[in-house]
């Protein structure tokens, strides 16, 4: 039997990542891989606490990432969609971090990240700040109102970046054009993984 297949979906806060990810998983059908934003216990803190949180909040995330894309217990068949990619843990510690906490950060992210099974597809999703801003207010999580316009901005320019160097195809949805929430347009999107995978 083949190894399991990998569609990670990425994007700034708000952009449809997790209900995209629910959507597919029900549509393709695929096991669904949800990042653990709600075990994370610095995260609060991270963006409303003090500085301090924000290294403990990145490697709760680096740690439970790698167990749950690891290579050694990856699974030998099957389809897989993961509300989240790997290559979002450093975009966030680039943003989030001082120099100083990268020293640390850094060395762990690149050993731990030759553990991690690579997706097969990555879909990144995008939106102008104004919507993501608009979604955010919308979904009322805390410790999100401390995100600004121009954080907002500056994850958006780093994840077309990373899409732009990803070893997989990349399937790119402007949100501000494309309601995935239609069936039409995720029975699109769903044709256009199937094809690259």
């Amino acid at each position: 039997m083949s190894e399991g297949r990998l569609i990670s979906i990425v994007g700034p806060p708000a952009s449809g990542k997790t209900t995209l990810a629910e959507h597919l998983a029900a549509e393709m059908p695929a096991e669904l891989i949800r990042e653990d934003y709600e075990g994370n216990p610095f995260l609060a803190d991270s963006y409303t606490g003090p500085h301090e949180a924000r290294l403990p909040a990145q490697l709760f995330y680096l740690l439970s990432r790698v167990d749950q894309l690891s290579v050694a217990s990856w699974p030998a068949g099957g389809l897989f969609v993961s509300d989240y990619g790997f290559c979002q843990d450093r975009l966030y510690a680039r943003e989030r971090l001082s120099a100083d906490e990268m020293r640390v950060y850094d060395p762990v992210h690149d050993r731990l990240a030759r553990l991690v099974r690579p997706p097969d597809v990555l879909v990144l999703l995008d939106a102008s700040e104004q919507t993501l801003l608009s979604r955010i207010a919308e979904r009322g999580r805390d410790f999100e109102r401390a995100m600004t316009a121009d954080f907002l901005s500056s994850m958006r320019r780093a994840y077309n970046e990373a899409a732009a160097c990803a070893a997989c195809p990349v399937l790119r949805v402007c949100c501000d054009e494309v309601d995935l929430r239609q069936q039409a347009e995720r029975s699109r999107l769903i044709e256009e993984v199937r094809q690259k995978l």
